[in-house]
């Protein structure tokens, strides 16, 4: 049985390929720097070398403040010579509590480079627009990305739960390509298959970064999930001797848009056996089946 899930390394624009799995930081909030230190070297070795956090990250999930987990992975790479050029470090900005959105020239310009101090680098291989501001016209935005990049500040350009018209609008107006796009995508959120945003990473040669692959783990501990689809998953998780996080997370890598799962486990065993995932098989029937029973109702 030939398998649709993809293994294969990802391109990014002019950055290094990066795996099909990568790893977010959201709930990276513990301030122990070894702490930090194993659960990014796990991942790494793991091929996991995408490693996605933004300024805002820390403002919640049991974090200090806006800016935190920045702040560790920072003093993470400080203190780990060699570790920064393993990575392909993405972040995001634009979110501004309690304002909610702020992606006018001045602030994402501040936001940018102050996220560059509490990285500790010099560069941001892939700077995101977390999500996008509506009262910001994006010929703006395209001005102060385009400014950032020529001064050496960030390499690549992508969004974040933008729209494919939002994705549009901003292309527009940018002189290069916006190479991701990170919406939420698993069995349990199937919107991006339906409103076109998977479709305008395929025609515009867009990555897709899909953050929370497991439903916010829903899908591996089954709460909250509908029994059909727990059963399906639990069903193929059986056949292919893996977990049912595991077959979750070939479903996302088994779109033809090549997406890259994002995991954020803060358990380095976790993160580990996530790769599991990569020798998954499922073929269409399986997909469809899953579509299936996560929608509730019948394909037409």
């Amino acid at each position: 049985m030939s398998s649709l899930v993809q293994t294969h390394s990802r391109s990014l624009g002019s950055l290094p390929t990066v795996g099909p799995i990568a790893y977010g930081l959201w709930r990276f909030t513990d301030d122990d720097v070894a702490t930090g230190r194993a659960l990014i070297e796990t991942a790494l070795d793991a091929g996991m070398n995408l490693i996605d956090t933004a300024d805002v990250y820390g403002f919640d999930w049991g974090g200090t403040g806006f800016g935190q987990v920045e702040e560790i992975l920072g003093r993470v790479l400080a203190a780990t010579p060699g570790l920064r050029d393993r990575i392909v470090l993405a972040t995001k900005g634009g979110i501004a509590p309690p304002t909610p959105y702020d992606s006018s020239p001045k602030y994402l310009r501040a936001a940018c480079e102050a996220s560059l101090t509490r990285l500790q680098t010099d560069v941001i291989d892939l700077f995101q627009i977390h999500r996008p501001d509506m009262f910001t016209h994006p010929a703006d935005v395209a001005i102060t990305l385009h400014a950032l990049r020529v001064e050496g500040k960030i390499r690549e350009v992508g969004v974040s739960n933008h729209t494919p018209a939002q994705v549009a609008a901003l292309q527009a107006h940018l002189e290069f390509p916006i190479i991701t796009n990170q919406p939420e995508f698993s069995a349990v959120q199937l919107a991006p298959l339906r409103d076109g945003t998977l479709d305008q990473c395929m025609e515009e040669r867009i990555t897709p970064l899909a953050w929370s692959p497991l439903g916010g783990g829903r899908l591996a501990t089954g709460d909250d999930v509908a029994p059909d689809l727990v059963a399906l998953l639990d069903s193929l998780a059986q056949r292919e001797g893996v977990d049912r996080s595991h077959i979750a997370i070939a479903f996302v890598l088994a779109h033809p848009s090549a997406p890259i799962a994002i995991v954020g486990s803060q358990n380095v065993d976790r993160v580990r056996s996530s790769t599991a995932a990569l020798g998954v098989t499922l073929d269409r029937a399986d997909v469809y089946a899953i579509v299936q029973a996560s929608e509730g109702v019948p394909l037409p």
